[in-house]
């Protein structure tokens, strides 16, 4: 006769439905199952600890160097003398403020469109023969470091730009831009402009690429369906899904231009601010640190100096990623979902 403990399987008939026998287990089952629950729920909870330490850790490190470039820069805009010297350190700030958002914008104009028709063609109008080996190519330039670029832009493209910029001093120097005797050597902020725009490309291009591939089908479809030519389907379709998307991958490649040192080291003839792309002159803060940092005494006023404006960089880049942030919310809602 069976028990209750009986831990054999039995099977049952629901008699109301009349469905099909189902298994039911004893109390040895459901002690493995519960077993197997509380294994789950331990992992769970490990994984979301984990995750909650390397969120905290992130934020105290984030501290920590807000805190170290807040403590050290403290000399460059009080004097033990004067007291507060706020306004030498931002006439001293300030043209390496200008050169390096020139820069960055210089790269973000001229990559950005380059790299989303890349990651349109890969994505939409290549076959899947060329298109994997021309994705697996623009990924491989983002492994490049940094200094190899620098050296590339140096010896390479600056003096190929030369006859360039005589060309456009003779014809457009009524431009501001282009006014000014031309460098002779080419390393100017236009010629760092454009080394960042490649170091700045694969990033745009991965990230749009991605996003490319993720537009729902039935959307694409649907559009071509309607008699929309592919440009037309593109249009509708692709460029509004991915939109947010692009947006990010043009703000990642801003960090990057904003931040690079030894490229711009490399390329950039540093100098006194001025309008003209073409001559010399203009400096950005990463290279201004770079150059600087090695020769700075220790706990000396230019080291705080090169400390403070690493803090002026350090919130540029927070400012720049807020924007970024409040851009991509702003179009979250659109997705294949809805």
């Amino acid at each position: 006769m069976a028990t209750p403990d009986d831990t054999s399987t039995r099977t049952s008939t629901d008699p109301s439905t009349g469905a099909a026998p189902t298994r039911s287990t004893g109390r040895g089952g459901s002690t493995a199952l519960s077993r197997s629950d509380s294994r789950g729920v331990f992992g769970d909870r490990l994984f979301a600890g984990l995750a909650l330490a390397a969120g905290i850790l992130i934020l105290a490190i984030l501290a920590f160097v807000v805190l170290f470039l807040t403590l050290n820069s403290g000399p460059a805009v009080v004097d033990d003398e004067d007291g507060l010297i706020i306004g030498q350190f931002v006439d001293y700030a300030w043209p390496l403020m200008i050169g390096t958002l020139i820069a960055s914008a210089i790269a973000l104009l001229l990559a950005t469109p380059v790299a989303v028709g890349v990651a349109l063609f890969i994505s939409h109008y290549a076959p899947p023969r060329l298109s994997k080996p021309i994705g697996y190519v623009i990924d491989l330039l983002a492994a490049i470091p940094s200094v190899v670029y620098g050296a590339w832009g140096m010896s390479f493209l600056a003096p190929g730009l030369v006859p360039g910029y005589e060309w456009l001093h003779e014809n457009l120097g009524f431009i501001p831009l282009f006014a000014g005797d031309p460098s002779q050597t080419g390393r100017t902020v236009l010629t760092a402009g454009i080394v960042l725009s490649v170091m700045v490309l694969p990033i745009i291009t991965s990230v749009s690429r991605e996003i490319f591939v993720q537009t729902p089908k039935l959307h694409e479809e649907a559009a071509l369906a309607l008699g929309a030519t592919r440009w037309e389907m593109i249009t509708m379709t692709v460029f509004p899904f991915a939109r947010a998307g692009i947006i990010s991958g043009i703000m990642l490649g801003l960090g990057r231009a904003l931040g690079e040192t030894m490229a711009v080291t490399l390329v950039l003839s540093p100098g006194l601010l001025t309008a003209s792309l073409i001559s010399s002159g203009n400096s950005t803060i990463p290279a201004e640190i770079a150059l600087g940092y090695p020769e700075a005494p220790p706990g000396s006023e230019r080291q705080a100096q090169l400390i403070a404006i690493g803090l002026v960089l350090f919130v540029i880049t927070l400012l720049v990623n807020m924007v970024a942030r409040w851009i991509v919310s702003r179009h979250k809602d659109f997705s294949g979902a809805n």
